[in-house]
């Protein structure tokens, strides 16, 4: 099987928000970056993936098999979330003994290995560490127990540009391993351009699509024009556009058709995190407000 993780028509319901029928698949060997403003539904997804929250309907599964079918199963997977998640008057060495009794494939020697190359003394209570040290101290314990699932819930965030490159650097190691993938819930878009092969992007507890990165990277552009050529944009060809003083940003899916037939507008390589913000913050041509112009 190709796929290490396959979620189907995922749905959670509460009050003022619904996660709806999220659907997307991870291939093995492979990194699948989750995107969305605060909100939008990623750690509900996770949540909902890992049983932590009772899902109203929808199925995941792990290699074929129902998630919630074996605790095998979760074995295989390892978690980290923003923050800690161990009592912090503990230390790194009684973590290992506590994860060494909860798992029949803890690794004792790759959890010393961890501790070395991240420089955490095993006598110090968690509560000294830095945020820093105590993610590392977390994805020391995660990839330990040997998983082949690894997910991940904002796991650098707030962490210095250094320390989240030194722990990008262990993800592409852990998938380079034979059949690992990783689910990587981040809002810094800049480490997903770095490390991710798959995209998902959640808005309003919707999956707008999962793409590969480089199909992103290929096909996605923004143009930046004054009214005057914005007015004659048809708007099947428009994405989502956002306003600027005098000037018009529109994010199209087919920079190549674009630039074909706009012949006198620039289409410009777009990042993740510019496609995010005109998804989120600019208007669509199927929505109000209507802007004149539009064929």
């Amino acid at each position: 099987m190709d796929e290490i993780l396959q979620i189907k028509d995922l749905t959670k319901s509460y009050r003022d928000f619904k996660l709806d029928r999220v659907s997307f698949s991870i291939p093995k060997g492979s990194i699948m970056g989750l995107i969305g403003e605060n909100g939008a539904g990623k750690s509900t997804t996770i949540n909902a993936i890992l049983g932590l929250i009772k899902k109203d309907k929808g199925t995941v599964r792990f290699w074929g098999k129902e998630l919630d079918s074996s605790k095998q199963i979760k074995e295989n997977i390892g978690v980290v979330f923003d923050g800690i998640n161990f009592y912090e008057t503990l230390t790194p060495e009684k973590v290992g003994k506590i994860c060494a009794a909860a798992y029949k494939q803890w690794d004792s020697s790759t959890y010393q290995k961890f501790l070395e190359r991240f420089s955490l003394s095993k006598g110090k209570e968690i509560k000294t560490l830095s945020k820093g040290m105590k993610m590392k101290l977390s994805i020391a314990a995660a990839l330990s127990h040997r998983p082949k699932l690894l997910i991940l819930d904002e796991a650098t965030s707030g962490l210095d540009p250094v320390m989240r490159a030194d722990i990008l650097e262990i993800f592409a190691e852990f998938v380079r391993e034979g059949g690992h993938s990783i689910l990587m819930s981040s809002h810094i878009t800049t480490d997903l351009e770095k490390v991710a092969d798959y995209i998902t992007f959640i808005h309003r507890g919707k999956v707008l699509f999962c793409k590969r990165k480089s199909e992103l990277c290929r096909d996605y552009g923004m143009i930046r024009c004054e009214s005057d050529l914005f007015e004659k944009f048809d708007r099947a060809d428009i994405l989502a556009y956002r306003r600027e003083g005098n000037q018009w940003n529109i994010l199209v899916g087919d920079k190549e058709m674009a630039k074909n037939k706009y012949k006198n507008v620039v289409v410009d390589t777009i990042t993740i995190e510019d496609m995010l913000l005109m998804y989120v913050k600019g208007d669509k041509p199927n929505e109000e407000p209507y802007i004149k112009g539009f064929v």
